[in-house]
Formats: structure tokens, sequence, C-alpha cells
């Protein structure tokens, strides 16, 4: 549940939240997790006539954890051009949906546990729908959490980091294994080498003492 930070607590009752974001601009507000939040600001914006979609979120260098998250209103941004004007496309364009609307709550992770709210834009660019039109989506609950999501993230990625480093240990020791056969193989050949020398050397005496015995014959 949300917490109380200098006299801002709020109460979880949904029939409050648009009085709470009308009376705080949301800011300061402090939440337990990031679907939590999420949780507030859809509940808010389907009681103020709009919807809400995920945008963009910031990751620690460190470990990877998300540590900043913002949540929009569903017409923040425009469509890219290359998909409204397609020159191969056969049917007529979808709808416009997003509208640059700058609507928007901002959180950050403040000591590891708490998200606060450091941003809340309430004003929107365009007409909002009328409560009882704001399309369902269902409730979180259902679905995998932000958090939840997260942390699998971070545990496909450490299980990426551990494979590639074992990876990189089987190479190493590839080759090394690599390395000692070349250089038994060195070994070999300068030894081979040294006997077929030695065979020569001593054809060539023998041929050496048949030539003089030759000649003195």
């Amino acid at each position: 549940m949300m917490d109380s930070q200098s006299g801002h607590g709020f109460d979880s009752d949904e029939s409050d939240l648009d009085m709470q974001a009308e009376a705080y601009d949301c800011e300061s507000m402090e939440f337990n997790s990031r679907d939590e939040a999420r949780e507030f600001y859809i509940s808010y914006g389907r009681r103020t006539g709009f919807t809400v979609r995920i945008h963009h979120n910031r990751r620690s260098r460190v470990n990877n954890q998300v540590i900043g998250q913002d949540f929009v209103c569903s017409k923040e941004g425009f469509r890219a051009k290359k998909y409204v004007y397609r020159k191969d496309r056969v049917l007529p364009p979808p709808p416009v949906t997003r509208e640059g609307c700058q609507a928007m709550i901002r959180l950050a992770l403040r000591d590891g546990v708490k998200w606060v709210v450091t941003k809340f834009v309430k004003e929107h660019t365009h007409k909002l729908m009328s409560p009882n039109k704001v399309p369902w989506r269902g409730s979180g609950k259902h679905l995998i959490s932000e958090d939840e999501k997260d942390k699998r993230i971070r545990e496909l990625s450490l299980e990426l980091y551990n494979e590639r480093q074992k990876c990189k240990r089987r190479c190493a020791a590839y080759e090394e294994q690599l390395n000692m056969i070349l250089k038994d193989l060195e070994q070999h050949t300068e030894h081979v080498s040294k006997k077929v020398a030695d065979v020569v050397q001593s054809i060539r005496e023998i041929e050496e003492e048949q030539t003089d015995d030759s000649d003195s014959g």
C-alpha cells in the first residue's frame, strides 16, 4: 500500500484516487512496488478518462536493476512516419491513436525499497473520454508483475553471463590442449627430422667408405 510522507498519506479506496491526484498532483507519493504505482495510475486514468501504457524504464549500471519507470497516457508521442506513409499500403491507415500527449507519472527507486513519484504531468493535449467509456484492460493481478518481469530479466542476464564465462573457460581449455598437441607435434617433428638427418648422414658415411675402398683397390 501507499505510505504517508509529510502528511501526504492516502487511502487505497479507488473513489479517492482522482481527488488525491487533483489535490497533490501525485508528486512525493510513495509506493511499495512498481506494480502498486501502475495500478494506481491505471485506476486514476480510468476514472479521469484515459488509458495508460508503460513507457521506457531506467536501469542501474551496476546490477541492471530497474531504478526508474515512466507510465504515460496511451496517446503519448506520435506514430512513426514510416508506418503512416507506407507506399505499399493496401488498406487504409489505422486511426491515429497518438497525439503527442505529455500526461505521465515518473517514479524512482529510493533506498532499494520505495518507489517515489518524482514527476507528474496532469494536463492532456486531447479530449478525455467519459470514465464509463474507458476500455477495461483487466486487473494487473492476473498478469506478470513489472517487478517479477524485472527479476526474471536479471536472472536470465545472470544465466547468460555465467554461460558466457563457462564458454570462455571451455575455449581456454581447448586452446591449451591444442597448444599442447601442437607442441608435441613440433617436438615429434624435430625428433623425426633428427632421425632422418642421422640416417642420411650414416648413408653418406657408408657411401664415402665404399668410395675410398674402391679407390684403394
